[in-house]
């Protein structure tokens, strides 16, 4: 969810676009760095699970944040979910990025991510690894990425629903269009602008990664986007589907979050408005890449904040085809 350039421009960006400690939307964890946040709500609480960040000198591939009551927060510091590799990520640039827990029917979970191939550091694809246990470890033995599709730029940003209106799961993911894109904001705003649309797939309902028939399209960049739209979420919520996604680059304060919500899973969605931008009453610096516990209301999402992005949390309402949120 961090688009394609994150570890060059990242440190650099972030120092632009500081929130504050005063400001009035207070970060989780303390603030610490906990990119791409997705999240999960079982019997005991929720788990948060991010982009992969360094703790002491180790790189953690999954972090993992706990809390039982969505309001004291956990970071269970070196653990890693998924603390092997599989075959085909690249060792020395491993980019391991946007996680996602999901819970199955048979009590096992399976955790979808993206890494970046060994073949091609700058080109990244999509995995999944199985545990018999909410934390981990997560297994990936596989020798070629789930979901590759190299000519129109590889794939990021994939996450799981499950459809209790039909008994369907689904993951949503994002083409990386702007991995092979001819310069500008995130690789992507030289024309010809390359497509980086969502795409939804339908998965089997009991091991959540045998593919069902084509991946759909449900959403794609507009000149307005910028570069591209990103980090897809979907939910179910007073009766709609709703697609939350980050348009921008992220390494611009334009970065935020939106949302686009439909009738039917495949659409057609319907921007519908942002739900968090830079500045505001709640002073986020480049707000995105928002989740929601499946079939819930309970969301996490990150932002600028000191060194890093920080998870900031909340709950949301969709009400007269507008999401509103309480920031707690």
């Amino acid at each position: 969810m961090l688009g394609s350039t994150l570890t060059t421009a990242f440190a650099a960006t972030v120092a632009l676009f500081t929130l504050g400690a005063d400001a009035a939307a207070t970060p989780r964890l303390g603030g610490r760095n906990f990119p791409d946040p997705a999240i999960i709500r079982a019997d005991d609480g929720w788990r948060a699970y991010a982009t992969e960040v360094t703790v002491d000198s180790k790189k953690i591939h999954v972090p993992i944040a706990y809390t039982r009551d969505f309001k004291v927060w956990e970071f269970r510091g070196q653990k890693d979910a998924m603390p092997n590799l599989a075959g085909w990520v690249n060792k020395k640039k491993q980019k391991v990025w946007a996680p996602d827990v999901v819970a199955l029917a048979n009590g096992k979970f399976i955790l979808y991510y993206t890494a970046s191939l060994e073949s091609n550091g700058a080109i990244h694809c999509l995995g999944y690894a199985t545990s018999n246990n909410i934390e981990g470890p997560f297994v990936d033995n596989s020798a070629k990425p789930w979901i590759c599709p190299l000519k129109q730029g590889g794939a990021i940003d994939v996450s799981g629903f499950y459809d209790k209106s039909t008994n369907k799961r689904y993951v949503v993911y994002k083409i990386d269009g702007n991995a092979i894109g001819h310069g500008g904001e995130c690789g992507n705003t030289v024309k010809p602008i390359v497509p980086t649309p969502i795409l939804i797939q339908q998965v089997d309902l009991n091991n959540g990664y045998g593919l069902i028939g084509p991946p759909l399209q449900i959403l794609t960049n507009t000149v307005a986007d910028g570069p591209y739209v990103e980090a897809p979420a979907l939910n179910y919520m007073n009766g709609k589907y709703v697609l939350f996604y980050s348009p921008q680059c992220y390494t611009t304060p334009k970065y935020d979050v939106s949302y686009a919500i439909a009738d039917n899973i495949v659409g057609p969605y319907k921007r519908s408005g942002s739900l968090f931008k830079t500045g505001g009453t709640l002073g986020f610096q480049a707000p995105g890449g928002l989740d929601v516990a499946v079939n819930g209301d309970h969301a996490v999402w990150h932002a600028n904040y000191g060194n890093g992005r920080a998870m900031f949390t909340g709950t949301l309402t969709l009400k007269d085809g507008k999401i509103t949120a309480v920031v707690s």
